[in-house]
C-alpha cells in the first residue's frame, strides 16, 4: 500500500532564458496535472522574472525564476522531479518539504516580504556603488 500522506512543499524552478511564455506555461501546466493526479493541490506560483545566475548553467547566464508552493504526497514530488529532469527547458529545480502545519498563505507572504527586503538592500548597495563611482570620476576631471 502506498503512502497517501499529503505534505506541504515549496519549489524553485529555473527555466531556460530562451523558453517562450507558452513553454514556461507548459512546464507549470504539466506540474499542476501531476500534482492533481496524486490528489494534491497547488497553492501558488510566482514568477520572479529573468535574472542573472551567479554561475552559468549549461552555458546560460540568465534564466526565468519561479517559486511555487503546493500540497502533495512524496510520490508526486518524485514524479515532478522525473518529468523536470527530462524537460530541456528546465535548467534547475529544488523541492523543499515545509514544516508540518505550515500556513501556506502566511509562509508565502513572509517569503515575499523577505524577497522585497533583499531587493531593497541590493538597490541601496548598487546606489552607493554608483555614487562612489561617480565621485571617483568627478575627482579625475
Amino acid at each position: 500500500m502506498s503512502s497517501t500522506i499529503t505534505r506541504q512543499y515549496e519549489a524553485v524552478i529555473l527555466v531556460h532564458p530562451d523558453a517562450s511564455v507558452e513553454e514556461q506555461k507548459a512546464v507549470f501546466k504539466k506540474n499542476n496535472e501531476i500534482i492533481k493526479s496524486y490528489k494534491g493541490r497547488v497553492n501558488h506560483v510566482d514568477t520572479w522574472g529573468k535574472r542573472t545566475f551567479g554561475n552559468p548553467i549549461e552555458k546560460a547566464f540568465k534564466g526565468f525564476y519561479f517559486h511555487t508552493t503546493f500540497e502533495a504526497d512524496s510520490q508526486a514530488v518524485a514524479e515532478l522531479e522525473r518529468v523536470m529532469r527530462i524537460n530541456e527547458k528546465v535548467l534547475r529545480f529544488q523541492h523543499t518539504r515545509l514544516k508540518e502545519n505550515t500556513d501556506l498563505k502566511k509562509y508565502v507572504e513572509s517569503f515575499k516580504e523577505a524577497l522585497a527586503a533583499n531587493a531593497a538592500k541590493e538597490r541601496e548597495r548598487e546606489a552607493k556603488f554608483q555614487a562612489k563611482k561617480a565621485a571617483r570620476q568627478a575627482e579625475r576631471m
